[in-house]
Order: structure tokens, then sequence, then C-alpha cells
């Protein structure tokens, strides 16, 4: 999944040259991880449930995560809130590396990004971390959604019955077919595309999902933005123009199935070049 930040306007200003560079935010994510903090006698760390550690703002801490670990996040949270469903009151940091397919150290320094350090010989209560990584994504309220076009995927979408439950209600839906207009899907009624920035306003639509075909895209993306809408899932292959308040999401699955292919060839050229010598594999 490919994120794509709205197109900047004005002159970019001159470099000043300065005696000490700062890192870089992406090289954030390769720093070492960060030590666990001194453990007070009753066990517990320095972080508590309001989302505050050592007097630091959650939404000013948040701008500082580098986006492959958001990304980390939102897996974190689905594995914790189904262990949470079986009972598991604590999980160790490896185990919730192991569930969630990433190495104990990437994790912890994951944590670290939003004030959770987890409690020497015990690791994290599941409620307390579920609330934490729930506060830094945004989803203590709910994010109301509307897909663009009732194709297949866009019918899938809307009938989909997870997103409500995660804070994400399907409020709306779009197509430009007469046969669809009007017709329920998933209990919401279709409206023509040319509603889109009245409905839009009118529920407070936050984020809008294209599902069109790609010469659709940019006109729907542009209603969206005329609506209020502020966040953009993209399923269409086409580079989307927004303006620099609009945040954008690509998912483009025949990118993925490329990626997955290479990955699938480079191994099986791998096995190819390669012979086995009792248990050592040498170059043929």
């Amino acid at each position: 999944m490919v994120a794509q930040r709205g197109r900047r306007n004005g002159a970019v200003p001159a470099p000043k040259p300065a005696p000490k560079r700062r890192p870089a935010t992406p090289d954030a994510d390769n720093a070492p991880t960060a030590e666990l903090p001194a453990v007070s006698d009753n066990g517990s760390d320095s972080s508590n449930v309001s989302g505050t550690v050592n007097g630091a703002d959650p939404e000013v801490r948040a701008k500082s995560i580098p986006e492959a670990a958001v990304a980390r996040l939102a897996v974190y949270l689905r594995v914790l809130c189904a262990m949470a469903e079986q009972g598991a009151t604590t999980v160790s940091s490896e185990e919730l590396s192991a569930a969630a397919g990433v190495n104990s150290a990437k994790l912890r320094k994951d944590l670290s990004y939003i004030g959770s350090y987890g409690t020497r010989g015990v690791g994290y209560e599941v409620e307390v971390l579920i609330g934490q990584i729930e506060r830094i994504l945004g989803l203590t309220r709910k994010h109301k959604v509307a897909v663009v076009g009732i194709g297949n995927l866009g019918h899938a979408l809307a009938n989909y019955g997870g997103f409500p439950g995660r804070g994400f209600p399907v409020e709306a839906l779009f197509d430009i077919d007469p046969d669809l207009v009007g017709v329920p899907v998933g209990g919401i009624p279709v409206s023509h595309l040319e509603e889109i920035p009245r409905v839009c306003a009118e529920r407070q639509i936050s984020i809008g999902v294209i599902a069109t075909p790609p010469a659709a895209a940019q006109t729907v993306c542009d209603r969206l933005v005329a609506g209020g809408v502020g966040s953009i899932l993209n399923f269409a292959p086409v580079v989307l123009q927004v303006p620099e308040h609009v945040e954008v999401r690509k998912v483009d699955l025949a990118v993925e199935l490329q990626i997955l292919s290479f990955h699938v060839a480079r191994k099986a050229d791998g096995e190819a070049g390669s012979q086995v010598i009792g248990d050592v594999v040498v170059p043929s």
C-alpha cells in the first residue's frame, strides 16, 4: 500500500547551512530500541491510561512516528484485540512480536513511540496497550466512510460488517449507474455521483473510498474534496491530484501481486542456481 501526499505549491526555500543535522524522520525507525524506564515500586511503568507519558502530548508524539511504524501499530492493534477476545490480560513483547510477524526489538521500538514500555517480567497490559494505540491512530471517535463505485469491489466493501465495529461506519454510497441509484446496498441507498459534495457535507464524511474505473477516479476525488472529505482510500490504478491538506492511500492489487511474483521468481532462481551436497548448499 502506497501513501500519496497532497501536492504542495510555492517555491522551495534555499537550504541554510547548519553546524548540526538532525536525522530525517524515516531514519527514526532504524534507531536503537529505547531502554525500559525505571519501574516504580508498584511494578508499573511511567505511562498512564490517559495516553500522556512523561508530559508528552499524544498528538505531538503521533507526528513523530514513522509511517512504517504506524502500519505496524495497526497490526499490533488487530492482534491485541484478538488476544483480548480470548481473555488475555497481559502479553510479553516476544508473544506479541511473534503473533504480529515482527522481531521483538522492532516491536519495543514501535511501542516506545506511543510511550508504552511495558513492565519487566510481566510485559504489556493488553487493554491499556489497546487504548494507547487506538488514541494514537485516532480511533477514539468514529470516521464516517463513503464508498464511490458500487461494482464488485465497492459492493463487497459496502456490505463488509467489520468496518462499523472498528470505528468506520459506511454512511454513503455513490454510483452513476441508473439501475443502482436509489437501490439499498448494505441498508444504504446508492446516491448519484453528482450528489457527492452535498451528501458528504451533510453526513460529515471524513473518509472516501474510490472503487471506480481509472477514468472516473480524479473527478470523483475532486467531488469528495469539495464535500469536505480529508482522507481518501484509492483502489483505482491512477495517481490522484489533491490539495495539500488531503491524505491519500493507494491500494493497487496488481502491484502487490507483481511484488509477490518478484519474490517467487527470486526464490526459484536461487534454488535453480545451487545444489545440495550433504547438508551444505553450494552454488552450481
